[in-house]
Order: structure tokens, then C-alpha cells, then sequence
């Protein structure tokens, strides 16, 4: 296993056994256990990061493709945009939801309440300008 993957664990199995809260560099911030499933593997995934509600719709979600501020997207972003569909954990509900990538002034606005809110974002922003635009996804649970 990977350092990524061990500290993914970890964080995962901190948020399970605390109803949605971590410590750590999560401590305090609202993290979602995104369930994913790879678009050439096959293989079930679980990512942990931190989310943005929407202020409108309480089921709509949002999630940065920031990667650290690396220079490529993460691969959850292209199993999420291939799939179209996923699951959520977000405290102690599992959940299903439909992705969509959001674009334009609609992404620079949700971009930016995220950045004001948690300065690290501003920081991976700062990081992968003129090489990529951070993608935001929105998630909708998809109600039954």
C-alpha cells in the first residue's frame, strides 16, 4: 500500500467510527467518503475530501478536483465524469448521486466560497494557473 493509500485509510476509518469527523488536516472540515469505481480497472474506490454544501440546495454537493494543486487531475475526477453516477458517505448516511461537472462563473463562484472558506484551495489554485482549471463537480443525491 502507498502512503496516499495508507493515509486514505486511515482518515477513512477515523470518519466511520466518529460519525463523519476526523482530525488531522480534515479536523473541523466537512469530508465526504466518495465511492467510485475505475473506469479501466474495474476496481471500487474509496476517496475521502472535503466537500462544499450548496447554500439552495441541501442535495447538491460540492467536490474539488485540486489534487494538491498537482498539474493533472485526480483519477476519481475521470471515474466520476465516466461513470456519471456514484455513491456518498457524509456522516453516518450512505447515499447515491448523479455528477455533473459544473462550469464557467458557476465554478469561479462555488470555487471561490470554497478558497474563502479553506485557504488551502486558494493555495492549489494558485499552484496550477496557466496549466489547468481546478474541476468542480456537483453531486446530487438521487432520491427513490
Amino acid at each position: 500500500m502507498s502512503n496516499g493509500e495508507d493515509f486514505n485509510t486511515q482518515v477513512i476509518e477515523e470518519f466511520r467510527a466518529n460519525a463523519g469527523r476526523v482530525g488531522g488536516p480534515f479536523a473541523g472540515a466537512p469530508l465526504v467518503l466518495l465511492h467510485h469505481r475505475g473506469r479501466k480497472s474495474g476496481r471500487e474506490f474509496t476517496a475521502p475530501m472535503m466537500y462544499l454544501q450548496d447554500e439552495d440546495d441541501a442535495d447538491t454537493t460540492y467536490v474539488f478536483a485540486s489534487k494538491g494543486g498537482a498539474p493533472t487531475n485526480p483519477d476519481w475526477y475521470f471515474n466520476l465524469l465516466d461513470a456519471g453516477r456514484a455513491t456518498v458517505e457524509v456522516g453516518t448516511q450512505t447515499y447515491d448521486v448523479e455528477v455533473r461537472e459544473i462550469t464557467g462563473a458557476d465554478r469561479d463562484r462555488v470555487y471561490a466560497e470554497q478558497a474563502r472558506r479553506y485557504p488551502g484551495f486558494a493555495e492549489y489554485e494558485r499552484k496550477t494557473a496557466g496549466v489547468r482549471t481546478i474541476p468542480v463537480l456537483a453531486l446530487t443525491r438521487i432520491r427513490s
